[in-house]
């Protein structure tokens, strides 16, 4: 979801990448979101980027990025047509070099693919982390285990991040799914409207001012780095349930291992 790649990217702990903020690049094949919720121009944006793929020398990601109103720097792409799905076909080709930079470059890149198809492979193929956006209750949970039972290797660089109500624990989560890392997120309507560009109120991610779910961003971000919390069960009985998983004692996958610091955003 385009709301949480924004407030990850708004909270991103400063003292990462040496103080360089990141940079959101909106690579959905139906299109983009942010240049109409937000006013402010597609281009240059992902369409320029795909185009210089073609260049010897594509240049710099930063050359067509735009800032939105809460210090987040995009590559906006327009809503909808051909020109966004070709346009990902090659940044997800010979544009992986433009997202991962020159060697000793510095800053996070947050890719906002949408849905995950094939169309994007290649993008999660560079990611050094995929970051999977999900509900919390046990059907919406069933899909996820579902996705990941099919990602094979890539399963291992994989984040879920779980928006709103959820019953269960994160080490439940990671017990059950099999995947390394969880963060929870809040259902938060003011934040929310500035992030979708319907308010202009300040995001504070710390203080007693903070807004809750940039406050949760801002731990999410920082939890990205750490090691998964492992725990019994709960989850994975509730999903038998629904017949997505074997039930308690059989065989479901733990403890998978080894994100990197820097991530890609879905």
């Amino acid at each position: 979801m385009t709301t949480t790649v924004l407030a990850l990217a708004a909270a991103w702990p400063h003292r990462a990448d040496e103080g360089v903020r990141p940079v959101v690049v909106e690579a959905d094949v139906s299109g983009g979101d942010l240049a109409v919720r937000f006013g402010c121009p597609h281009t240059p944006g992902l369409l320029d980027v795909a185009t210089a793929t073609r260049k010897d020398q594509p240049g710099s990601l930063l050359g067509a990025t735009a800032e939105l109103p809460f210090n987040v720097r995009v590559v906006a792409s327009p809503a909808g047509g051909r020109a966004c799905a070709e346009a990902v076909r090659l940044v997800a080709g010979s544009g992986q070099r433009v997202l991962l930079g020159e060697e000793g470059d510095q800053g996070t890149v947050l890719l906002d693919v949408g849905r995950i198809g094939a169309s994007v492979d290649g993008l999660l193929d560079a990611a050094e982390a995929v970051v999977l956006v999900s509900r919390g209750g046990a059907d919406a949970l069933a899909h996820v285990y579902a996705h990941l039972t099919e990602a094979g290797p890539l399963a291992e660089r994989y984040v879920l991040v779980v928006i709103g109500p959820c019953p269960y624990g994160p080490g439940e989560i990671t017990a059950t799914l099999g995947v390394s890392r969880v963060a929870f997120l809040p259902w938060d309507p003011k934040a929310a409207a500035v992030l979708a560009g319907r308010s202009r109120a300040v995001l504070r991610t710390s203080g007693w001012r903070a807004l809750r779910l940039m406050a949760a961003a801002r731990e999410a971000a920082q939890q990205l780095s750490g090691t998964g919390e492992v725990a019994a069960a709960g989850l994975s009985s509730d999903l038998a349930g629904l017949g997505a998983v074997p039930a308690q004692g059989g065989a479901v996958p733990h403890g998978l291992a080894g994100l990197a610091t820097k991530e890609a955003g879905s």
